[in-house]
């Protein structure tokens, strides 16, 4: 069992839970992980760089002169790469780098994540998180009094705007939805923060899984 300390707001410890590592997978699949983790990554790569293949320049097929007789060297058609305005010779061309995982095994690198995150000493759960209205200070203030300092992933179980919008500027501050967790994201963060009740929902797999 891994004991786990509820804070408010203001950094203050109110109680403890406990948490059994059998609901994570008892214990920390690494190969599994490392596979999400590349998986997350492939899929965020962009492959739009492409360039025109000889195919695809506009121009005559003709041969530009003769092969013999005009003392230069011989030429094809102006669209052969060899020449200014030509196509490229071995194109770039548009490619999908995806990967795909099965989604139990998603589900256990994303409970993997969690327990590493745990285990570590790396996760943080408040009893609650209110912003009427977006306050970027107020938001990086509370991080500060519950200790952390660098990158930080927090999960809500429900969309809120005013905590997504008090949190956009700070730098590398995340906010989501506890359904969307995934191993990636988990990873790619130095520290979690969960608000009690989206712990808990995970903790219980209320909330509909899309990891």
């Amino acid at each position: 069992m891994i004991e786990l300390t509820v804070h408010n707001p203001e950094g203050q410890e109110l109680e403890s839970i406990s948490v059994d590592e059998a609901l994570l997978g008892e214990k920390v699949r690494f190969s599994l992980l490392k596979q999400a983790i590349v998986m997350y990554h492939a899929n965020r790569r962009v492959g739009t760089a492409a360039t025109k293949s000889r195919g695809m320049v506009s121009g005559s097929g003709r041969k530009l002169f003769r092969q013999k007789g005009t003392g230069n060297a011989r030429v094809g058609n102006s669209r052969t790469g060899k020449r200014v305005g030509g196509g490229v010779t071995f194109a770039k061309v548009r490619r999908d780098f995806g990967k795909d995982m099965p989604k139990k095994q998603r589900r256990l690198a994303r409970d993997s994540a969690v327990l590493a995150k745990l285990q570590g000493q790396r996760v943080v759960v408040v009893d609650g998180l209110s912003f009427e209205t977006p306050k970027t200070k107020a938001f990086a203030t509370m991080l500060g009094k519950l200790g952390i300092e660098r990158s930080c992933l927090v999960a809500l179980k429900e969309q809120d705007d005013s905590i997504y919008k008090s949190a956009r500027n700070l730098r590398r501050i995340d906010v989501t939805r506890v359904s969307d967790l995934s191993a990636g994201s988990i990873c790619g963060h130095e520290k979690m923060l969960f608000t009690k009740e989206a712990f808990e929902a995970f903790l219980d797999r209320k909330v509909p899984d899309s990891a």
